[in-house]
């Protein structure tokens, strides 16, 4: 289903996981030109690659970089009951066994790989640094789920009765949770996009997926200094949904010698595609220049952890 849009061409594929999962992956390869790296996309709780990230991609290819997205199990057009998430870890092998295949390819083994994450995606990004820490060549990180915010997290007498309730019953949606939409984006048109879009999760958190969520940013927070590729993280100051003041405490403690912070006043948590286009122009300013003053510095290393 290759198609031409612009100087980019997009193409999308189903893939099968260790489980026999069909996956949804897809890619934006910029035309009549040698891509000057690989970019990688880890989407958000409940978001796809293919629609909501569509204009990021595009935006990348565009500049340069080759673009490849995947639809984690439970996530827009990959396989699963829409919005579960049984295990993270999971997740993690998914995104890396496909991004490590791309990576191997004789074409792209010269160059060097980046994850963007944003939200759940930038967690999932240092996630899959943990797991090869010497693999990749740096990280985007829009306002990464280090720490669910406080106004979105349940009091803790409540998240003590439903993880013991997602033994029982982890697929039920009864995590009492504000509207995510409402708060995520500042544009409306952006938020009724998004309502619209039959590959977005717009039910309650499932149980077992909230549970996993809070799993994965408790052990984050506490393991920052772990961080030691090189970052930028982009963040809302107006944002509700994560705690950019986790992105500010990795800033500090991760080992890493080149880590960068960009805070934007009165932004929301959706930098990407929630916010004016003034404003995204911004942060996509911010994220090109990050990637053209690393993405031409150096080869990057073949062999170390390329097994998954």
């Amino acid at each position: 289903m290759a198609r031409e849009i612009g100087n980019v061409m997009y193409d999308e594929e189903f893939i099968l996981n260790s489980r026999g999962l069909k996956l949804f992956t897809c890619k934006w390869i910029p035309i009549n030109q040698e891509p000057k790296a690989l970019v990688f996309i880890c989407h958000g709780y409940a978001m796809e690659c293919s629609i909501t990230m569509n204009s990021t991609a595009i935006r990348l290819a565009k500049a340069g970089y080759a673009v490849y997205g995947l639809d984690y199990e439970g996530h827009g057009k990959s396989a699963g009951l829409q919005g579960y998430v049984e295990n993270m870890d999971y997740v993690i092998n998914d995104c890396s066994s496909h991004f490590t295949s791309i990576c191997e390819k004789q074409e792209n083994k010269q160059k060097m790989r980046y994850l963007l994450g944003e939200s759940l995606g930038g967690s999932i990004a240092l996630l899959l640094h943990r797991k090869k820490p010497e693999f990749w060549s740096g990280a985007i990180l829009v306002a990464p789920m280090c720490k669910i915010a406080d106004d979105m997290r349940p009091p803790e007498m409540v998240i003590t009765l439903l993880s013991k309730l997602c033994r029982v019953i982890p697929t039920w949606k009864i995590i009492p949770t504000q509207d995510i939409v409402d708060i995520a984006f500042k544009v409306p048109e952006v938020r009724q996009k998004i309502r619209e879009n039959p590959y977005c999760y717009k039910g309650k958190p499932r149980l077992k997926t909230g549970h996993e969520l809070l799993r994965i940013s408790l052990d984050l927070e506490e393991r920052l200094q772990e961080v030691s590729l090189p970052f930028i993280v982009l963040h809302g100051e107006a944002d509700k949904v994560t705690d950019k003041s986790v992105s500010e405490e990795l800033l500090r403690v991760a080992s890493s010698s080149d880590k960068t912070l960009k805070l934007y006043p009165e932004m929301w948590h959706g930098l990407l595609y929630g916010e004016t286009v003034e404003n995204s122009n911004k942060v996509f300013e911010d994220i090109i220049v990050w990637l053209g003053n690393r993405a031409g510095s150096w080869r990057c290393k073949i062999g170390e952890g390329a097994k998954t």
